[in-house]
């Protein structure tokens, strides 16, 4: 298997779902050999899901991969609750599944959200976890957020007005605030052309070129709206630039992060910053890539990374 592409496509060996609380109840998979060394994937979004292509980053002679759909998104039930779903409660979830698949250690693997949730997981438990796999990072400083809604529109002008033409202009001060109140409400004839607006204005600068446009998913789009929304105007229930605070926890481990170069969802200085504060991390930058997980360079730099894994030793 070279480490240009991605594995063959896979089934689960088993999945199945995990209620957490009253409200939340999880979808999860297992992958791979169940004699490998543990690795946890950690989806982005907040609330983007799995996809089967997830599962293709690792050896599946190799690892023994478990992936699950955070809370409202996926096939985890309610679709897009965002009620009871903050950052310390899905660290929970992941203890939870851990303890049900009986591992004492795993490699952590996230990309985008998922590599805020994987450091803020690794600063709880560093105890649990064996090294790191992180692509286009995600700190979830206010600088940060205002980039994602406000600051894009230097390189996406015509979308950043699409995004704002939504919203009176008597609320455009404050567009993530706007945004939430309107996802975030009850009444759908409010909340579903915010997340369907929300999912486009992310969706559309995820890849260096242009892609076709996929046909609208509003299953998606509301767990992506509400969620994202949710997190952000929460400042992901993080204090602020916390990850890199108490980046000291996880100092001793090893890690691999992978950026774009062109990255417009979460641009290169957070990965630089995490680099620096991290000794022995290893930054690759993708020169000809933005944010998407299967653009050519970042995908053959994620494997990669899971194959350089195979060759430590975690003992």
């Amino acid at each position: 298997m070279a480490a240009t592409s991605l594995f063959p496509a896979l089934e689960p060996r088993r999945h199945g779902m995990l209620a957490v609380d009253a409200l939340h109840t999880i979808y999860w998979e297992e992958c791979g050999n169940p004699d490998g060394v543990p690795v946890l994937f950690l989806h982005g979004g907040p609330g983007a899901g799995l996809s089967p292509q997830h599962r293709r980053f690792f050896d599946p002679q190799h690892y023994r991969v478990i992936l699950f759909d955070q809370r409202g998104a996926g096939k985890s039930t309610p679709s897009g609750e965002w009620r009871a779903n903050t950052t310390p409660l899905l660290i929970d979830d992941i203890e939870a599944l851990r303890a049900l698949f009986g591992i004492e250690q795993w490699l952590v693997f996230g990309g985008s959200w998922g590599s805020t949730l994987a450091l803020a997981y690794g600063e709880a438990h560093p105890e649990r976890c064996l090294g790191f796999i992180l692509r286009g990072i995600f700190l979830c400083t206010r600088v940060e957020v205002d980039w994602f809604i406000d600051g894009v529109r230097w390189f996406y002008p015509e979308l950043h007005a699409q995004f704002a033409s939504l919203i009176p202009e008597a609320e455009r001060g404050d567009l993530l605030a706007a945004y939430a109140r309107r996802i975030l409400s009850d009444d759908p004839a409010l909340f579903w052309p915010a997340v369907r607006n929300w999912s486009r204005f992310e969706g559309r600068r995820v890849h260096l070129l242009p892609q076709p446009e996929e046909a609208s998913d509003d299953g998606f789009d509301l767990a992506l709206g509400r969620l994202e929304a949710h997190y952000m105007v929460n400042h992901a229930f993080l204090d602020e630039d916390q990850l890199i605070a108490q980046i000291a926890r996880i100092q001793h481990l090893p890690a691999a992060i992978v950026q774009g170069r062109y990255d417009m969802i979460c641009p290169p200085l957070s990965a630089q910053r995490l680099h620096q504060a991290w000794p022995g991390s290893r930054l690759q930058m993708v020169d000809d890539a933005g944010h998407g997980a299967l653009e050519t360079g970042i995908a053959q730099a994620l494997v990669a990374a899971t194959e350089q894994f195979k060759r430590r030793r975690f003992d």
